[in-house]
């Protein structure tokens, strides 16, 4: 991590810096980013959210993280309740600190960023463990998280307008360190 630390991150006003670099790393189109830019908006409205960040000496953010207490009556737990519920597992959506993103940008990938920005922004929930979604395949960023102590919990599970299915994974707190 060199030159870049992790900190607090005023995301409403550097969202479109944090966008631009979901949008490297998810591959999103200008459409997409408009809806997250609301999306994201919106959600630091929500008790409890948080943003951390990964900026470069000189204040280029390379990387962010937000979340927030999992409350069932958002929109991604009314999504994955029915998933989990059929595993049994639908206790998961309670007392949960909820990741909604993490992303790097690929420049700054395989440093050790997001597992800095996610394990210190897990370390300062009060929830007893933490949840999220990931594109069910096998790739980099669930290694990550199963190297921290999530396990999929769901599987498959389709959001609407989305092209892949997704894994809903979750971990105790606090997360495991290699």
């Amino acid at each position: 991590m060199d030159d870049v630390a992790v900190g607090p991150l005023d995301l409403a006003a550097r969202v479109d810096d944090a966008l631009a670099v979901q949008a490297l790393a998810f591959g999103l189109s200008n459409e997409e980013i408009a809806v997250r830019r609301h999306i994201v908006l919106r959600h630091l409205g929500c008790a409890g959210a948080r943003a951390l960040g990964a900026t470069t000496s000189a204040g280029r953010l390379v990387g962010f993280v937000y979340g927030m207490p999992n409350d069932r009556a958002y929109w991604w737990s009314t999504v994955v309740e029915p998933y989990l519920r059929s595993e049994g597992l639908d206790h998961w959506l309670d007392d949960s600190f909820t990741i909604t993103e993490l992303h790097v940008h690929p420049a700054y990938q395989h440093r050790g960023i997001g597992r800095a920005l996610i394990t210190r922004i897990t370390d300062e929930a009060s929830e007893p463990r933490s949840i999220l979604s990931a594109i069910d395949i096998e790739s980099p960023a669930r290694g990550l998280y199963r190297s921290l102590g999530y396990r999929d919990i769901a599987r498959r599970v389709l959001f609407p307008s989305a092209p892949t299915p997704y894994a809903v994974m979750g971990a105790t707190l606090p997360l495991l360190r290699p």
